[in-house]
């Protein structure tokens, strides 16, 4: 092979060719400093590959790349044929379902069942923008009888993408499916952590038939290829998804920059609510599935379970039963429901939470250990007896670790679950359609679920209140974030003023 792809096999997918070279201008080439960093399989700590880390000089290469190709023929792209492409790229997304599902389990260590859902859903997103290129439109408004007037939807220009490591490729396609639609170019980087299957996808972009230079894709670190981005004065908008901690300085990079448009989809601490009168199996099964579904590692997963006193005892007893036969394990294996975290430090973070917890002397239900000695493996954990300034109850764990709590009345459960600084997610457990509707309502989060849990699709927005971000992913509330809107005022006639 070229020292820009290596062969690599898994067990689903046999051997494949994995590009390790930046993608810019529809070819992979090398970063120009020659850097490398290796990439980690999470289930078993050993090295897969090394890919090509761009610096500040690949981020100048790719903005200008996106540039001309923004300012050249893809400006004269017609709305249809955007469409058309993105189509296309959702039918390859189909074709090769199993391999990029492979390599995302490869890569981060999701359970391969899961990840074949993220692929199918990967396509339905990019296939859904690309219904939305040609249905972007303007109006005419009607002020004086000698003016014609009216509003153009325009793309933004070059857009910067900065995606995270838990749904490496479904944030792929959440940011390019919009950002095409809409007209723009797009320089993308994945995260450190889980290049592979982007690189893998990059090389469909050129299959599909897009343009050189529309979408290019580039692994690197966040402290240096992603603050070039942030930072970037020929960069007209940057899309973040990831830390709070992370998206504030996204946010003062950019302001310090050319005051690029911003739009940060970050982290949650999301409540999931049950009542008395919830059907306390179905409620159990879908709790379990919010917190524990990606391996915790999910920015709205329900990780602050509240639960009506009533029925409190009873249903921790049988959320233990159910969490204790999650499958956690080889991530390839048919039955593993759970796979290892992604990495040594986010692995080592979980665990020092699971120690603050017990130091504070909250109960540790179930799990709250590393399982096996080989892989970043954690067993399901369940924390009760736990107070609302716990460290464990206010901040992000991104892992397999929730705290489970009492509540006496509608009230206070409203009262609880808005006592975060976030607001990404929520759900509420009823049968009353009343209390469904009130507390819903009442809850400040950018998304509650009734009687299920992350059931996200891409026809349905999604973002966050509060400190969990700005603007909306997913939608047609996703193309405001890639449109800008230019008025157009005519005088008619030949009237002088005054």
């Amino acid at each position: 092979m070229s020292d820009l792809s290596v062969q690599l096999e898994t067990p689903t997918s046999g051997k494949y060719t994995q590009p390790t070279g930046l993608f810019i201008n529809n070819e992979f080439v090398k970063g120009v400093d020659g850097k490398t960093f290796e990439v980690i399989n999470p289930s078993t700590e050993e090295v897969i590959t090394s890919v090509h880390e761009a610096t500040e000089k690949d981020v100048d290469i790719a903005v200008a790349a996106a540039r001309k190709a923004f300012e050249g023929p893809w400006r004269k792209e017609t709305p249809e044929n955007r469409g058309k492409l993105l189509v296309n790229l959702a039918n390859l997304f189909e074709k090769n379902l199993d391999l990029l599902a492979a390599v995302e389990s490869l890569d981060n260590g999701k359970a391969v069942s899961m990840a074949k859902v993220d692929i199918s859903m990967c396509a339905g997103c990019l296939r859904y923008y690309g219904g939305w290129a040609d249905k972007i439109e303007g109006k005419v408004i009607d002020t004086t009888p000698d003016t014609f007037n009216y509003i153009r939807k325009e793309p933004v220009g070059v857009c910067g993408q900065i995606i995270p490591w838990n749904f490496p490729l479904l944030m792929w396609a959440w940011k390019i499916g919009p950002a095409i639609a809409c007209g723009n170019t797009v320089v993308l980087k994945s995260a450190e952590q889980t290049p592979l299957g982007a690189l893998v996808a990059a090389g469909l972009i050129k299959e599909a038939g897009f343009p050189p230079g529309v979408i290019n894709i580039i692994s690197g670190f966040g402290k240096v290829a992603g603050a070039a981005i942030a930072s970037h004065m020929d960069v007209d908008k940057v899309a973040f998804t990831g830390s709070t901690v992370v998206g504030r300085q996204i946010m003062k990079a950019a302001a310090g920059s050319n005051l690029k448009k911003v739009t940060l989809e970050l982290g949650g601490k999301s409540p999931n609510i049950v009542f008395e009168d919830a059907d306390i199996d179905n409620a159990i099964s879908w709790v379990n599935f919010g917190i524990f579904f990606n391996h915790g590692q999910c920015c709205c997963a329900g990780s602050r379970i509240y639960v009506q006193e009533s029925i409190y005892d009873k249903f921790v007893e049988k959320f233990k039963e159910r969490a204790s036969k999650n499958v956690v394990g080889d991530p390839f294996a048919k039955d593993t429901f759970q796979g290892p975290q992604v990495s040594q430090v986010q692995f080592d973070r979980i665990m020092n939470y699971i120690k603050e917890g017990k130091d504070a002397g909250a109960k540790v239900e179930i799990g709250g250990t590393r399982k096996g000695d080989k892989g970043y493996f954690i067993e399901p954990t369940i924390f009760s007896g736990v107070t609302e300034d716990m460290k464990i109850v206010q901040e992000e764990i991104f892992g397999p670790v929730c705290s489970i709590s009492k509540f006496k009345d509608k009230e206070e459960a409203i009262r609880v679950g808005n006592s975060t600084t976030y607001g990404l997610a929520a759900a509420v457990h009823t049968k009353n359609l009343n209390t469904a509707i009130e507390v819903s309502n009442a809850l400040k989060a950018g998304t509650v679920w009734v009687n299920s849990y992350n059931t996200l699709h891409h026809q349905m927005p999604f973002g966050g209140f509060k400190e969990s971000g700005i603007g909306r992913e997913l939608g047609e509330a996703a193309l405001d974030n890639y449109t800008q809107t230019k008025t157009v005022s005519i005088r008619l006639g030949d009237a002088l003023f005054g």
